[in-house]
């Protein structure tokens, strides 16, 4: 199983969009086979920071993800309103192991 933070920063003028593409990407994002959570995170003290929790199965599950239509719409809507570009960090999940947990 697999976990991936994406750290993004949204130009001010962004927010609200950035916010309403991200939860549609999200809605189905939690359908797709092989998905334990996707949760769309913002920062209580700096609201143009975001954080992405994308849990996974299995890396062919979380890759699969970046070839699904929502993703591929959300990463175009989105991608003139990032202030700077988005970093992913991946880590692997060593608890909860049991995936009737998530």
């Amino acid at each position: 199983m697999i976990v991936t933070f994406v750290h993004i920063w949204v130009k001010g003028g962004h927010i609200e969009d950035f916010k309403k593409a991200s939860i549609a990407n999200h809605m189905e994002s939690i359908k797709e086979p092989g998905n334990l959570r996707f949760d769309v995170l913002q920062d209580d003290a700096d609201p143009s920071k975001f954080v992405l929790y994308e849990a996974y199965e299995s890396e062919e599950a979380s890759a699969e993800h970046k070839n699904t239509a929502h993703y591929l719409t959300w990463r175009e809507t989105v991608a003139g309103w990032m202030a700077q570009p988005r970093q992913g960090i991946k880590h692997k999940i060593l608890a909860p192991v049991d995936k009737g947990l998530w």
